[in-house]
């Protein structure tokens, strides 16, 4: 069995609201993420996936909010997520063309992601109530 894809996401946050990100088909709405490659901490490739993704630097202000799990063409990936203090957002990035960037409450961030875990991390990260069911 092969081993999990580690990859780092990055939730951008200024003045109260999040940064979201299509996926690269449009489908979706993600946060920045990617794998993490050799000789890469899981803090770098998180910064690295906010700018090429989202044309955002700054800061993270911690260590990781959590992880979560998901399959890919058959492969599991591990995902370390960081939450990141936005200094500086450029209208100029590598996957400019192949995404769309939006700022969204945490609120709607929690709505907007698909995986299960990755939306109690986004509540468990901003303080969110868990919505009935």
């Amino acid at each position: 069995m092969a081993s999990p894809v580690p990859q780092a996401a990055v939730i951008p946050v200024r003045d109260g609201r999040v940064c979201m990100v299509t996926s690269r088909n449009g489908g979706r709405w993600v946060f920045p993420k990617g794998r993490i490659e050799v000789r890469q901490t899981a803090p770098q490739a998180a910064l690295t996936e906010a700018w090429e993704e989202a044309g955002l630097r700054g800061d993270l202000t911690g260590g990781p909010v959590g992880t979560y799990w998901y399959e890919k063409r058959g492969r599991a990936h591990h995902v370390t997520v960081f939450v990141m203090e936005v200094a500086s957002e450029s209208d100029v990035y590598p996957e400019l063309g192949e995404r769309v960037r939006e700022w969204v409450t945490p609120e709607q961030a929690a709505e907007l992601v698909d995986e299960p875990e990755l939306k109690a991390l986004v509540r468990a990260a901003f303080g969110l109530a868990v919505p009935a069911e």
